[in-house]
């Protein structure tokens, strides 16, 4: 679902705003943008083995010598690590990809870090040793997408899960398109149901009354991604083998990087974790997480989560006054985090769960996400505050410690060449580096992540008002 235009009045201070020196911010224009990167997909059969394939991600071009690539990294077939390489001109693109993969496994090898990620020991391994995944639903929220709606189920509906269902739901619909699509050219194999009160929380809830009994795990992703054949099981196997766990998250990817907004949001970190497994216990918080777990965004996004149905349900769902849709504008996904944390449940990140993203390809696009993220960031807390206030107290002691990170996460940095690991020179840092401060991020969407971060609590109280409001009627 498209986040809300930024408001006018933000969009005007911020065209208004100076830069350094005082001079108007240059960034408040859409400036000229880099040609494309193609983004691959590259399977090898060892760190030092074979090509084994290379196709381009679902929807883009295949990469070609003389130009920039940013490709998945397999290895037996098992996600492992990203790299980002200009493929010379005349060099066959996998070959050269291979190599800039071998070149960042050497230097992990030797003890210094690489891209966005890395195989640890055993890697090939992880899932042949998953368990057997339990019963789950599918819930896709949508909104006047029905293209890219076709796209996401074809995907979904090639998953080898061995018993999942899936379930569409119409968020507040202006036209049949959605109904008409799920109707006659997925009949029997996919659900609809509608939901008129707009908001992906408010979808999200609705599909999950919709889940039949006996489904052990409900999964949630968007309308415009498409997931890896592998993607669900991998996703849930971790619910059969781990009576504790109540969440998971796996990789998000972008599956096109053709204009400067997309390359730009996915070098500022995009919705990439890393390529290493990750269990969060409340039990045993981590200790490389001193804000644990209320910086949720390092859990996982959304558009790749699967809860314990009985977890979710018995936390009542998501708060209907936040997510895309609202004037909260997001954080619907990390209210759930932090409530099935808060509850002692378990949360597992699994990067072999994937799915490939089609980022918004605008600048306006990317302001939009810039100031969405910072209204939903403070709009979930004051949701988590609300619904649990039994959480104040260790909020309020993370509180200092929590406003230098949201001061370093959404800093201006200014493009150099060369910037962040894995970079090519003159571009942003390679994606899913989010956190390292290498990347360039413009003064403008610092300021309006900022403005939105301000914003949040209003945004949710908005939010909480016109639901009350809608239930009068």
């Amino acid at each position: 679902m498209p986040y809300r235009d930024v408001p006018p009045q933000l969009t005007a201070r911020a065209r208004r705003a100076p830069g350094a020196g005082g001079a108007v911010a240059e960034e408040t224009l859409a400036p000229p943008g880099p040609e494309a990167i193609t983004v691959a997909d590259l399977d090898l059969a060892g760190p030092d083995g074979p090509v084994l394939s290379c196709t381009p991600a679902p929807g883009g071009p295949e990469p070609v010598s003389g130009g920039d690539a940013y490709a998945l990294v397999r290895l037996g077939g098992v996600p492992v690590a990203t790299v980002l390489t200009h493929i010379p001109q005349g060099a066959d693109p996998a070959e050269a990809l291979a190599a800039a993969y071998r070149a960042h496994h050497a230097h992990r090898e030797a003890g210094t870090a690489g891209t966005a990620g890395g195989a640890g020991a055993g890697a090939c391994d992880r899932v042949r040793r998953a368990a057997e995944p339990p019963r789950t639903t599918v819930v896709v929220a949508t909104r006047e997408r029905a293209g890219r709606l076709a796209r996401a189920l074809d995907s979904l509906l090639a998953q080898d899960h061995p018993d999942f269902g899936i379930i569409v739901v119409d968020n507040a619909p202006a036209t049949p398109a959605t109904s008409e699509l799920v109707t006659y050219a997925y009949a029997g194999r996919v659900t609809y149901v509608r939901e008129p009160v707009p908001g992906l929380a408010a979808a999200h809830n609705r599909g999950l009354s919709a889940v039949p009994p006996g489904t052990d795990v409900v999964a949630f992703t968007d309308d415009d991604v498409v997931a890896d054949p592998h993607w669900l099981t991998s996703l849930t196997a971790p619910f059969a083998a781990d009576p504790r766990l109540g969440c998971a998250t796996g990789l998000i990817l972008p599956a096109r990087l053709t204009t400067r907004a997309q390359i730009l949001l996915e070098s500022h970190g995009g919705f990439a974790k890393g390529f290493t497994p990750r269990l969060y216990d409340p039990a045993a918080p981590p200790a490389d997480e001193p804000l644990f777990p209320f910086t949720a965004g390092s859990f996982g996004s959304g558009a790749n989560m699967a809860f314990r149905t009985e977890v979710l349900r018995a936390v009542g769902g998501f708060d209907p006054a936040t997510g895309t849709g609202t004037a909260a504008r997001g954080g619907d996904d990390l209210y759930g985090f932090v409530r099935v944390l808060s509850e002692g449940h378990r949360l597992r990140y699994t990067p072999d769960a994937l799915v490939w993203h089609h980022h918004r390809e605008t600048w306006q696009d990317l302001r939009n996400q810039a100031y969405g993220y910072g209204v939903g960031l403070t709009a979930y807390l004051t949701a988590v505050l609300v619904r649990r206030p039994a959480l104040l107290p260790a909020l309020l002691a993370k509180m200092p410690r929590g406003l230098a990170h949201a001061r370093a996460i959404t800093a201006h940095r200014p493009a150099a060449p060369g910037a962040g690991t894995g970079a090519v020179e003159g571009r942003p840092a390679a994606p899913g580096t989010h956190g390292g401060q290498g990347h360039p991020w413009p003064r403008s969407l610092s300021r309006l992540e900022r403005m939105g971060m301000l914003y949040g609590p209003l945004g949710y109280a908005r939010a909480r008002f016109a639901q009350r409001g809608r239930r009068r009627t």
